[in-house]
This record gives structure tokens, C-alpha cells and sequence, in this order.
């Protein structure tokens, strides 16, 4: 599954601009860089289909990297789940490295830039820093340990390094320029003390880089060719170039580009505000069918030729905008469309009793397992003196152009026989509890009597062979298109938002995007194991939830069958 985009991007020209003109020895070699601080969704799947599609567009190499600078946010859980999201989506990494790896290689360069004059250890604190850093409109002011020698502040990073400091007392930042119009040149910190064990490192380390130093240099390191990130780390170029171009130690020289994020509406892509969700507990977890996770789109029965189309058909733009999830719906339905096997389930049943049918005969009809698939064959199902149909099949005064089940009216049913509505039966509360009917013992379906034409065709199950089950149907998070603006991933100079605070995009919740019903399944679907995805007639496509248990089956549905998304 390495193919490039369909359409010649602005990446790929810059990409064949720098092969042309002999900026790239050798094969291009790009990387996915993430953050093992929670589960990709699928606005990171777009970074990564970009560094892993362009990769073989060129015939060369992406790394597979975890950012990991930032060890009070990383687990392993998180890295483990972001590997197995990318072998599903079909993707095969080069190398497996962790930032971590080159913290001492690192720690060297920042020596380095210290004896070449290019970084000082500040002891001011963020709530000062912020004051010397100044505004968009006005420049900063210049650090008063700025000027401290090389030495000094040589000797204040090594016992950095060895522990003697509490965290936030010191840091050692860039010396750039106060007065830069871009605030991230404005002296940005290197390093921070950060008393924290580390997933990959333990406690070897009291002190990290910064994404903004830590980034150029592991890519230099690494042999990268193109950093190809999203468009909020354009800002950042600069820093980066910085970085990149005052390393003697190391020889490569890596470009960087952006390209546009990627929004959707109806829901958030920011692993700050998908973590709220899950912590607050609006959501059963990163995986809950509800998230724009990978994890959780695989277990809702997303597959990974949905997301590869998806990912294609938005494109590699410069300019952000916000892509309807409709897009990503339709995608997935084309493919279940030809590809998921058909059944018949009902989702709130309503009892029909056939008043003509001989008393305790079970026959077999014969249906299709999908119409434009002969090969797959077709499955018998049993017909009896007792069915269940869906209760919005039937209307007591029903409206006009109500082609369903109605007293006095006729049905036919998928694959089976012609049924009429003879009597309503009610409880004391009023509501319709079964309906009598008769059944036309000639019209069944491939028989002499089927060319019998009525209006209106009903999925069925019967009720003596039918297997209970539990669906599970979702709507979107967020009813508004845009829910909430959000978040860049990295916060400013390591530092946390305040724990337990709530977004105000919490506010706008969907608290009805999940809706639990007891249905029937047709006998058929009796033996079925997590991970299958079927269409249930005239309701949707549906995937068996890894919560099923036998005798407990339970289906997610994917995606309904109506197709809204208009390109």
C-alpha cells in the first residue's frame, strides 16, 4: 500500500526541484515523527500517508521516529498502538528509532553551541520570560544572564545535567535575536530541567531537549532529506534552519515542508482535546467509535482501503480548510459496498404472526450473500409462523408515499413471500405490540407466483431461530461543523495546562452521538468472531465489536447506507 497521491503536489515538485538540480545524494529519505503521547487520529494519518507515500513515489526510505522529549506525557501503550495502526494502514517503516536514542548526541551539540556562543543558561522563569520576550508589535528585551561567559554557562548545564536543580529553575536558550519579528527566534529554550522518568531512557536523563532544537538535529542525524510536517510548523522554519545550520557536528542538511493540516467537522483533531474527552469521560477511550482515532475507526469497521481513498481524494494542499467527515463516510461505504457480505437484522422489532401459516413448518428461503458476487454464493434462511420486522416498517395512518406495511396493505418480503396486515394488536398502553397477518403461499420469491408486484420489500428475521444482539449506533461528537478551534500539539516551552481543566468545546458535546438497541439477527450470523463487517439490509453497514462474547454478539454500525456527501 505504498502508492503516492493520484495528483503531482507542490511536495513532489519541490522534492523532483532538489533531485534536478543535485541538493539529494542518492535516494530521498523521509520520516513520521510522532509524539507517543496518545493514539493517532486521522489528521496525524495524513503526515504519515504523506512521508510514507512520497517516500515511494521517489523509491526512497521513511523512518518510523517517536518524538519522545517529553516524558511526563509518553507511555509505551502509546507506541505499541501507533505501530499497530501503521502495519494495518499497510505501511512498512525503514528504520524503528526513538528521539531518545540521540539525547547524548544531542547534549553534545548543545555543548557545542555554547562554546560557539550560540546558547547561554537563563535562570529567569516562564512568568519572566514572558515579559522579556516581548509582543507581536514590540521587541523583546535581552535576558540579563545572556551575556554570563561560555564557561559559566557551560558549567551550570553540566550540573543541569547532573541533577542539582529543581525542575524550572533553569534553562538554557538560544542566543538569536530579542528583537526578532518572529517571537519563536526571540532566545527559545534548548533544554529544560524535567525530573521525570522516561519510557525509553528510565532515569537516565533529569534534563530534555526542546522539539525545536531536539527536531533538526535528529532529522541531520537520521540522513532526512525532506521534514515534511504540517502547516503550523512553518513559523517554526526558521528555528529549524537555525538549528540545522549552525550543527558543524553533523553533516546533512534537511528541508523543510509544510503542507496543510488537516480539519474535519463534527469532530476535534487534537490529541490535547481527544485526551479530555477520554479523561472526563465522555468517552469509553481512545478507541471509542465515536473518536477520529485509527484505533477507534478500526474498531467502529473502518478499513484501511477507506482511509488510503479518504487520504487521496483530500489531496496535499498550503491551504488549511476543513473537510466535511461525510468525504471520509463515503469513502468507507464504497468499499464495504463491494466488499462486506449482506444479512438481514432487525434493529427494533416488531412481532408478525402469520394467521395461514401451518403450525410449527419451518422452510428455507434462499438469499444472496452480495448481488454483484455470484461466486460468494447463498445462505438459507428459516421462514416460520412467527417473523420480526423493523417498527418503523409499520404505520397504523400511514403518510403518503408510505410504501410499507399498513393495515390492509401488502409487502413483500426480501427473498421470501407476500404478507398483508389483517389486524393490529395493542396493550393497554395503546401501542402496537404484533401484527396478524396472512401470507400468500404462492408468491414465494424465484417461484411461479413471484412476478406478483407490490410496492414495498421488507427485511425480516424469524423469530424462533433469530440470535439477540446489541448495536451500537453513533452519531457525530459535535453537532456543530466546527466544534472548537484547536490546539497546537506542542505547548510552549514544555509547559502543562492547568490539570483538570475542561475545554469549553466539552460544552458542546453530543451526549446523544450513542445509541444502545436490542435487535435480532438472522441464524446465519450465529458464529462470528470480532473484526467481520456485513451490510444489514435497508440499515447500514455493521462490524462485530470486540466485546462480543459468544452467545453475546455485538455490532457497531459503521456507517448508514445513505450517502449525503455531495463532492
Amino acid at each position: 500500500m505504498q502508492e503516492a497521491p493520484k495528483s503531482r503536489s507542490f511536495i513532489e515538485e519541490f522534492i523532483e526541484q532538489d533531485l534536478t538540480q543535485g541538493k539529494v545524494k542518492g535516494a530521498i529519505q523521509t520520516r513520521f515523527p510522532p509524539e507517543p503521547n496518545g493514539y493517532l487520529h486521522i489528521g496525524h494519518v495524513k503526515a504519515l500517508y504523506i512521508n510514507f507515500t512520497m517516500a515511494g513515489r521517489f523509491a526512497g526510505k521513511c523512518n518510523l521516529r517517536f518524538d519522545d522529549t517529553n516524558p511526563t506525557k509518553e507511555d509505551t501503550e502509546y507506541v505499541e498502538a501507533i505501530k499497530d495502526d501503521i502495519r494495518w494502514l499497510g505501511f512498512k517503516w525503514d528504520k524503528l528509532v526513538y528521539g531518545s536514542d540521540y539525547f547524548e548526541k544531542t547534549y553534545e551539540i548543545a555543548e557545542d553551541f555554547i562554546n560557539k556562543g550560540l546558547a547561554y543558561v537563563d535562570e529567569l522563569t516562564q512568568a519572566q520570560m514572558r515579559e522579556y520576550r516581548g509582543t507581536l508589535t514590540a521587541p523583546g528585551r535581552n535576558s540579563p544572564y545572556r551575556d554570563r561567559s561560555a564557561e559559566e554557562s557551560l558549567d551550570l548545564f553540566r550540573r543541569m545535567r547532573a541533577g542539582e536543580f529543581a525542575n524550572g529553575r533553569m534553562v538554557l536558550r538560544a542566543k538569536i535575536d530579542m528583537a526578532s519579528p518572529n517571537v519563536l527566534l526571540r532566545d527559545p529554550a534548548l533544554y529544560r530541567i524535567l525530573h521525570a522518568r522516561h519510557h525509553n531512557t528510565g532515569d537516565k536523563w533529569c534534563i530534555y531537549p526542546m522539539y525545536d532544537f531536539a527536531h533538526p538535529i535528529q532529522d541531520m542525524i537520521e540522513g532526512i532529506t525532506h521534514s515534511l510536517c504540517s502547516l503550523e510548523y512553518e513559523i517554526h522554519r526558521p528555528l529549524y534552519d537555525w538549528v540545522r545550520d549552525h550543527c558543524s557536528l553533523l553533516e546533512a542538511h534537511p528541508r523543510q515542508i509544510e503542507f496543510a493540516r488537516l480539519h474535519m467537522s463534527h469532530t476535534v483533531l487534537s490529541k490535547r482535546y481527544l485526551r479530555a474527552l477520554v479523561e472526563n469521560g465522555y468517552v469509553s477511550g481512545w478507541d471509542d467509535p465515536r473518536m477520529p482515532t485509527l484505533a477507534a475507526l478500526r474498531r467502529r469497521g473502518y478499513s484501511a482501503a477507506s482511509i488510503h481513498d479518504f487520504l487521496a481524494r483530500v489531496g496535499i494542499s498550503k491551504a488549511d480548510s476543513i473537510v466535511d467527515i461525510r468525504l471520509l463516510e463515503h469513502c468507507v461505504r464504497e468499499d464495504l459496498n463491494a466488499s462486506a457480505r449482506r444479512a438481514m437484522a432487525v434493529l427494533e422489532p416488531l412481532k408478525v404472526t402469520l394467521s395461514n401459516w401451518p403450525e410449527g413448518k419451518t422452510t428455507f428461503v434462499s438469499a444472496e450473500n452480495h448481488p454483484d458476487h455470484p461466486e460468494w454464493g447463498a445462505r438459507e434462511i428459516p421462514f416460520g409462523k412467527t417473523l420480526y420486522i423493523e417498527r418503523e416498517d409499520f404505520a397504523e395512518n400511514p403518510p403518503p408515499k408510505f410504501f410499507r406495511l399498513a393495515p390492509g396493505r401488502e409487502v413483500r418480503l426480501k427473498s421470501a413471500y407476500i404478507i398483508r396486515c389483517d389486524e393490529v394488536v395493542k396493550n393497554e398502553d395503546g401501542e402496537v405490540i404484533e401484527l396478524i397477518c396472512s401470507v400468500d403461499l404462492s408468491s414465494l420469491s424465484g417461484g411461479e407466483g413471484a412476478n406478483r408486484k407490490v410496492k414495498g420489500t421488507l427485511h425480516w428475521v424469524e423469530a424462533q431461530s433469530a440470535i439477540p444482539f446489541e448495536g451500537r449506533l453513533y452519531d457525530y461528537m459535535f453537532g456543530d461543523a466546527e466544534p472548537a478551534g484547536e490546539p497546537e500539539e506542542s505547548a510552549d516551552e514544555g509547559e502543562e495546562s492547568a490539570p483538570g481543566a475542561k475545554p469549553d468545546f466539552l460544552t458542546r458535546f453530543n451526549h446523544d452521538s450513542i445509541q444502545l438497541i436490542k435487535g435480532f439477527l438472522e441464524p446465519s450470523l450465529g458464529e462470528l468472531s470480532p473484526g467481520q463487517s456485513f451490510q444489514f439490509m435497508r440499515q447500514g453497514y455493521f462490524y462485530v465489536d470486540p466485546d462480543s462474547k459468544p452467545g453475546a454478539l455485538v455490532f457497531n454500525r459503521t456507517v448508514s447506507l445513505k450517502d449525503s456527501y455531495r463532492p
